[in-house]
């Protein structure tokens, strides 16, 4: 699903009798996942008359609108003590950039961040944040390759909140979604971080990559399961992204996507807004 989808789908079914098998196909290839496109296809049959391509799109768009949440708040601090805000992921899919875009975003809402460098172990991810920390002009907490992410988190977090500090934002290694051990780490980290607040990480966000379709889904499901989540960070939602699938995490899982990245640029990174989105799918 990407933009124009609504128009796609306009041009492709006006004129002539719906093609059911077709339309499920087009659906499901648009990333809307089995559940949504099954129940979109079920309630256009019920239909009295002929069914139009202005019908499939005013029921598909009724069922995206209805997933989200009615509203996407901000993120707010926590009194007297660090908001941990925990960024998880496979390699690849913009963890480390999306931190800094993160840190802006919340430093332009003038609230104070700091950054965790707990990516130990992909070489140049150190030193990567730590050139996004002096961009973005917000401190960051390093350690040596191969230390404890855990134990990083842990002295980011009693550095964050010595200096008062309202947001600490920990960039984590990537991770696939299929080795247990290392998903095992990140709950490691979790457990560490709430032996100083054990209402800790206040926000856990997984970072896809909307152009990896349907395996998003799959990572998704197995990151809730290790470790629970509170939304995503979408990344290259810029047009050619599959965006339907942050309508089947929502649908299927119940996470709600928090951020989009849009592009390279650290302003290219706001909250998600359900009327926007489904605006860009006209």
């Amino acid at each position: 699903m990407a933009i124009g989808f609504f128009q796609n789908l306009i041009q492709r079914f006006s004129g002539r009798d719906v093609d059911w098998d077709e339309l499920e196909e087009t659906l499901i290839q648009s990333d809307l996942g089995v559940p949504m496109t099954l129940r979109i296809i079920e309630e256009l049959q019920r239909s009295k008359g002929r069914i139009t391509a202005t019908d499939i799109v005013q029921v598909t768009r009724s069922y995206i609108e209805q997933t989200f949440p009615v509203a996407n708040a901000k993120l707010r601090p926590l009194p007297n003590r660090p908001k941990v805000i925990l960024l998880v992921g496979v390699n690849g899919t913009g963890k480390t950039t999306s931190a800094a875009k993160l840190a802006h975003l919340l430093k332009q809402d003038r609230h104070s961040v700091m950054l965790a460098a707990a990516d130990t172990f992909r070489a140049a991810a150190i030193e990567q944040l730590q050139i996004w920390a002096d961009r973005v002009q917000v401190p960051v907490i390093t350690g040596e390759y191969n230390a404890d992410p855990a134990a990083l988190c842990y002295d980011a977090y009693a550095a964050a909140n010595k200096r008062n500090i309202e947001f600490l934002i920990c960039d984590t290694a990537g991770r696939l979604h299929t080795k247990h051990n290392l998903m095992q780490e990140l709950g490691k980290v979790v457990r560490t971080l709430q032996k100083q607040d054990e209402q800790a990480p206040g926000e856990c966000l997984l970072v896809v990559d909307a152009t990896t379709g349907s395996n998003a889904l799959v990572q998704a499901r197995e990151f809730k399961q290790a470790i629970g989540l509170t939304g995503l960070v979408v990344t290259k939602l810029d047009g050619s992204g599959k965006a339907g699938i942050i309508v089947a995490i929502q649908n299927e899982l119940g996470i709600p996507p928090r951020f989009i990245g849009t592009g390279e640029k650290v302003t290219d990174f706001q909250y998600f807004d359900k009327d926007n989105f489904v605006s860009t799918l006209l």
